[in-house]
């Protein structure tokens, strides 16, 4: 009787700590699962290395075993050298991608010819409604060793890190502008490698060159902080982890304003182009 009570407790301790949110990662075997590519997905070093491969047939990708319902992620990623233009290499949170409202929070990275710079672009989606995209230099090359992203997500804003250093900030203006936070959809994680050259470099002007193929990216150091959601956001909103409340302070605003100043190269928010309302730019 004691022994069941034992086990008993410790499976209401375990569902408790899933609830309020708990740091998961460093094994790619046991946190997350390939979604295509085969082969060109494949987990090494028992389990520490991930690396994603693309070739003419094929890319590659994988997702989280968990979703969750606001938190902070990290994954170290090594990018393609030589010519890469045309691929693209992800990192992102997604909601279930059926249907026409799902909501997203991406890093993505843009490949390019031999010897220019890569672009690392982030968008957020609300409700199925993307264009977002704000566009950067990175002030390092990152294909030549692994370099630390990192997304926080909570209700009160989604803050994108590169390094450690801040980059972006979007915050919950939806009081003020109408536009949907992110606040009632459950997300995964997901990486994936793929061919982007109808849009990815130079508007789609840039072909991939097979020649260089397979391409390969390198994803290491995998964590997860948040809550594992169980389909219920009241729980998740109560979550008590550091992540939850998480902003910029006032150095790493100065920090911010710095990056964009000095290695930003689009915003949707100044794109002469862009003719729809945005109302969540004029904050």
């Amino acid at each position: 009787m004691a022994s069941n009570g034992k086990r008993t407790l410790a499976v209401i301790l375990c569902s408790v700590l899933l609830a309020a949110g708990v740091a998961r990662g460093g094994n790619f075997y046991q946190d997350v699962d390939i979604t295509f590519g085969d082969w060109r997905a494949k987990i090494l070093g028992g389990g520490d290395l991930m690396t994603l491969t693309m070739d003419k047939a094929s890319g590659s990708g994988f997702q989280s075993k968990n979703q969750y319902l606001f938190g902070r992620w990290e994954m170290k990623m090594k990018l393609i050298p030589g010519n890469s233009a045309g691929t693209v290499a992800s990192f992102y949170l997604s909601s279930p991608p059926q249907g026409p409202h799902h909501d997203e929070i991406d890093f993505e990275f843009l490949g390019n010819l031999d010897g220019k710079p890569y672009t690392v672009q982030t968008n957020i989606f609300s409700q199925g409604v993307g264009g977002r995209e704000q566009q950067f230099r990175m002030w390092f090359d990152p294909t030549k060793d692994f370099h630390t992203y990192t997304i926080v997500w909570n209700p009160i804003n989604i803050l994108f890190y590169v390094d450690g250093t801040p980059i972006r900030e979007y915050r919950n203006r939806q009081a003020d502008t109408g536009v949907p936070f992110l606040t009632q959809q459950p997300m995964r994680v997901y990486a994936s490698l793929w061919n982007g050259e109808a849009w990815a470099t130079g508007g789609g002007s840039i072909k991939t060159n097979w020649t260089w193929a397979p391409f390969v990216a390198s994803y290491k150091g995998y964590t997860a902080t948040g809550c594992v959601s169980s389909q219920d956001p009241a729980a998740c909103a109560s979550s008590t982890g550091a992540w939850m409340h998480q902003q910029l302070d006032t150095a790493e605003q100065a920090r911010l304003w710095q990056v964009q100043k000095n290695y930003m190269i689009a915003n949707y928010c100044t794109d002469p182009w862009r003719k729809y309302p945005r109302p969540d730019c004029k904050y």
